[in-house]
């Protein structure tokens, strides 16, 4: 057989089959006279071994090793770990379907954020924190693109307490928004940046603190202030590093 008979008994492409032969994979078989390639019933069959095994998500250099293991013992253990890894994408594919079946059913209702898809504790928070400031206060709907920026940067162990945290703060989200709006276009060194951050610092909750960016991630606190005002930047720096004191006073 030449190689494309060959490559169509298998149900493969030539291509593959002359890149199997570059790997090592299948032999070269002989050529006949006018330098074609003459594939046999060996050829075939282990070609056909090869596409079984990787159709099964076997990787070729592990094609390689099962196929050097006449006792079989390599293809039980690379079985084995293919069955495992498996196992472990089909949780992920449940967790998922899990998560999108919500989201689902919010766009149904919908209830779906337009920040969505958010983790269900953003989702959370933003239902308690509702529309009332939306339309009226410009911090509000910047706080919303902030709050997305958390959930997606911030990772799960992190992010529940987190937004846990900031859910106290659900009550004083307006006074916030009030005190940070009247900041916009005023100068990051005046007086009232001052009295601004000591009125923030009181609605802060204390839970809040333990989650004050460390040495590790000032990267990500850098990139919210770079998206405030100056004076409204300065302020909640300020007002953050009250609420540290405040902690530490306390401890």
């Amino acid at each position: 057989m030449r190689i494309g008979e060959v490559a169509a008994l298998v149900g493969v492409t030539p291509r593959a089959v002359r890149h199997y032969h570059h790997l090592g994979l299948l032999p070269e078989p002989l050529r006949r006279s006018n330098g074609y390639r003459d594939y046999g019933l060996r050829d075939a069959v282990l070609l056909a071994r090869i596409r079984r095994l990787t159709e099964l998500g076997v990787g070729l250099d592990e094609v390689r090793d099962v196929l050097a293991d006449t006792e079989g013992h390599d293809l039980r253990e690379v079985l084995e770990e293919l069955d495992a890894d498996l196992e472990r994408q089909e949780a992920v594919i449940r967790q998922r379907r899990t998560r999108l079946a919500v989201l689902l059913a919010q766009a149904q209702e919908g209830s779906l954020l337009p920040e969505g898809p958010v983790s269900p504790e953003l989702t959370g928070l933003l239902a308690a924190l509702g529309d009332a400031d939306f339309d009226v206060s410009p911090m509000a709907v910047k706080d919303r693109e902030h709050l997305a920026f958390l959930d997606a940067a911030t990772p799960e162990e992190g992010r529940v307490p987190l937004m846990e945290a900031l859910q106290e703060m659900r009550e004083q989200a307006g006074q916030v928004y009030g005190l940070l709006d009247g900041l916009a276009g005023q100068d990051p060194d005046g007086p009232h940046v001052t009295r601004a951050a000591a009125a923030l610092a009181v609605l802060l909750p204390d839970a809040l603190a333990a989650h004050l960016p460390g040495a590790d991630d000032r990267g990500l606190a850098e990139t919210l202030y770079e998206d405030l005002a100056p004076a409204q930047a300065a302020a909640v720096r300020r007002a953050l590093e009250l609420l540290k004191q405040r902690q530490e006073g306390r401890a």
